[in-house]
C-alpha cells in the first residue's frame, strides 16, 4: 500500500504541472486578446485559481509522498 500512495503521490505532482502548463497554455492567450470579459477571467484563472489548484495538488502529492499519510 504504501507503494501505491508513493506512486500516486507522484501521479499527483505531475497532475499539478500538467495543469499549469494547460492552463498557461490555453488562459495565456486570454489575457492578450483585447476584449475586458477575457481579461476579467484570465486574471481570475491566472491570480486565484491556478495557484489553489497546483499548489492544492502538489502539496497533496508531496504529503503522500514523505509518507504524512501514515497512522
Amino acid at each position: 500500500m504504501n507503494a501505491l500512495k508513493k506512486f500516486l503521490g507522484i501521479v499527483w505532482i505531475a497532475l499539478a504541472v500538467a495543469v499549469a502548463y494547460y492552463a498557461i497554455g490555453i488562459f495565456g492567450g486570454k489575457l492578450t486578446s483585447g476584449k475586458q470579459d477575457d481579461l476579467v477571467f484570465g486574471i481570475i484563472i491566472f491570480f486565484i485559481l491556478l495557484p489553489l489548484i497546483v499548489t492544492g495538488l502538489t502539496i497533496f502529492g508531496w504529503y503522500a509522498i514523505t509518507d504524512e499519510y501514515e497512522d
